[in-house]
């Protein structure tokens, strides 16, 4: 964002790759998703994916936004954490830990969680060499259980979570 080149293989570069690879995995879920309030949220997040690479791509210490830096800033945490609240009143309160899937666009919202997962190790190492803005990373943080709840929601639409069974295939 500053003009400066960086290797491909630079720890910013890799971070603000993996959020481009989450909001394409966010975009294929999208095609899967009925309901205009969950096609509602991921818009927004994915607009605020492309602000978050760029916060990533823009080097400083200085982690306010500006009319030409873009940075995430609390009330997008804010109003991820009050969804994350008004869709959990939605469901059961989990008492397994579940598998992937529960119909397309759920097991499409797990996996674009994975992603965003592996984005925000990927940033916190990052943060461990460089300055990043910790909005972005604890944004990244929130997103992953965002995605998490909201593929229980979807799943819940089509016959509900699919639970582990801890040993499940094993021989008695």
């Amino acid at each position: 964002m500053d003009g400066s080149r960086i290797s491909k293989a630079h720890p910013r570069a890799a971070a603000i790759g993996d959020v481009d690879e989450a909001n394409s995995a966010l975009g294929v879920a999208l095609l899967h998703l009925k309901d205009e309030r969950h096609r509602a949220m991921l818009s927004r997040i994915q607009n605020e994916l492309f602000d978050l690479g760029a916060d990533l791509a823009t080097p400083g210490e200085d982690f306010e936004p500006g009319e030409m830096t873009l940075r995430i800033v609390q009330e997008q945490i804010d109003r991820i954490e009050a969804e994350i609240d008004a869709m959990n009143e939605e469901l059961e309160p989990l008492r397994s830990f579940i598998l992937p899937g529960g119909g397309a666009g759920a097991a499409h919202l797990h996996l674009a969680r994975t992603v965003v997962r592996r984005a925000e190790r990927v940033a916190v190492e990052a943060a461990q060499e460089m300055s990043l803005n910790p909005l972005a990373l604890t944004y990244l943080n929130r997103l992953s259980d965002h995605l998490f709840v909201l593929a229980r929601l979807e799943a819940k639409g089509q016959g509900g979570d699919i639970l582990w069974k801890p040993g499940g295939t094993r021989a008695a």
